[in-house]
């Protein structure tokens, strides 16, 4: 995909765990793990706002294009 992903980065250079955000962000333990992972194909700006609130960082602290256009959008 070419948009990576870094939340695990972030949250362990703010000593937090997935299950403390969670309950901060208002999101599933599950719906996390999809981000986190990499294999979200969509969020929404309001969970976005949210994360980044909670741990104090900037959208490009955890989302990152790799610079390639993603195959499926090729065609």
């Amino acid at each position: 995909m070419a948009i990576r992903i870094y939340l695990e980065d972030v949250l362990k250079s703010r000593n937090m765990t997935s299950k403390e955000l969670c309950i901060l962000v208002d999101i599933t333990e599950a719906n996390l793990s999809i981000l986190r992972s990499g294999k979200a194909k969509g969020v929404r700006f309001g969970t976005i706002n949210k994360v980044c609130w909670h741990l104090k960082c900037d959208v490009g602290d955890i989302l990152k294009f790799d610079g390639n256009l993603e195959e499926s959008d090729e065609e």
